[in-house]
């Protein structure tokens, strides 16, 4: 039986994880140099405990995790409020801090909400399959997700909230929603998103926005991160300047660059063949966790494969296309490559609940 599972596992899925994890460590290497190799060290030690939860998550069956879902969301929920009554880092209420480690409740959220929504739509299709496209259960749904959206707004950290949204897309897109809602929500998105920006975003989002457009705007003050960003990608044409070597990275131009801006580091020391190799590992992970969601053996699988990938998917596109002046500045990391125990540690659960619903998935569905 367990033999089965294991030849029937995404090993790809982890491969790829493991090479982006390494990635991550030469560039944290090169980009903490001024600190002690702080950062590097950290990350080796927040590697190493995430691989031994990846390990026991493989080895607890998903349906089982899904039925633990209630009560871990509502602790996740707890923390989220509870996160609200800190003190603010950078203008935004985050992080507990306890002694010398602080970890970030939105971030260990994401795997909660996931397995609960997933829950509650397998449990909504049990019937019949296109029970999600009954209105009060559809709100059912949103709602789930939309509690911790709210309360991460609140905090306010908009890209880990917009996290939460794309993976819902994704979830409900694989259930089958009805055409109608999906035409709903894009009228409700392009007459919502200027209502938002001028009566419901914060000045310093607005800003960000507004730099994000022209960033040249403001080249001493919010539009420094980013021109300095692109300069540093330019600068390391195909094969980089080599590690230690990069100017914007070791002469302090580029900030934060052990996380938000960790792929500009990449970019100048490493060059464009690394920097699109790093793409190319993330596509394989992405795409190989829907495949997961295509094969999975029950609804169940599918959703939770399905909102997963939405999570690495905007995370992808978020973080570099900020990082090349594509997107605005969210502070959103590069998962598995910037620094940052909390985000490392949700995102090896996720390859493991991404192999565990691999594993047992049944023969005959690669007969088909």
């Amino acid at each position: 039986m367990r033999n089965r599972i294991f030849k029937n596992m995404e090993w790809w899925i982890l491969i790829s994880a493991i090479l982006l994890s390494i990635v991550g460590f030469f560039a944290l290497y090169s980009a903490s140099q001024e600190v002690e190799l702080e950062y590097f060290k950290r990350q080796i030690i927040w590697f190493s405990i995430s691989v031994v939860f990846t390990i026991g998550i493989v080895f607890i069956n998903y349906e089982t995790l899904a039925r633990l879902s209630p009560f871990i969301y509502g602790i996740s929920i707890i923390l989220l409020i509870a996160v609200l009554f800190t003190k603010a880092i950078n203008g935004a209420s985050s992080w507990f801090n306890i002694g010398i480690f602080s970890f970030q409740p939105a971030e260990l959220a994401k795997v909660s909400v996931i397995l609960f929504t997933a829950f509650i739509m397998a449990k909504i299709q049990e019937r019949e399959k296109n029970e999600i496209n009954v209105f009060w259960k559809l709100g059912i749904v949103l709602v789930i997700v939309a509690v911790p959206v709210f309360l991460i707004i609140l905090e306010p950290d908009f890209g880990t909230a917009s996290a939460y949204i794309v993976s819902l897309i994704l979830m409900l897109f694989v259930s089958g929603i009805d055409k109608k809602y999906i035409i709903s929500a894009i009228l409700l998105i392009v007459i919502s998103v200027p209502l938002i920006y001028l009566f419901v975003l914060p000045e310093h989002a607005k800003k960000r926005i507004d730099v994000y457009l022209n960033p040249e705007s403001d080249p001493k003050g919010s539009g420094y991160n980013i021109i300095q960003s692109r300069i540093a990608i330019g600068a390391g044409e195909l094969t980089g300047m080599g590690l230690l070597n990069g100017n914007q990275t070791q002469l302090g131009y580029l900030s934060p660059k052990t996380t938000d801006f960790i792929y500009s580091v990449i970019g100048e020391e490493m060059g464009f063949i690394i920097s699109a190799g790093v793409i190319l590992l993330y596509v394989t992970l992405i795409t190989r966790a829907l495949y997961v969601a295509k094969t999975a053996k029950d609804d169940l699988g599918s959703y939770i494969a399905a909102g997963i990938s939405g999570i690495f998917l905007f995370h992808l596109t978020e973080n570099i296309g900020m990082t090349m002046g594509l997107l605005p500045i969210t502070g959103v990391p590069l998962l598995f490559v910037s620094y940052g125990g909390t985000s490392m540690i949700t995102s090896f659960i996720c390859i493991g609940i991404l192999l565990n619903i691999s594993g047992n998935r049944k023969k005959t569905i690669f007969i088909k």
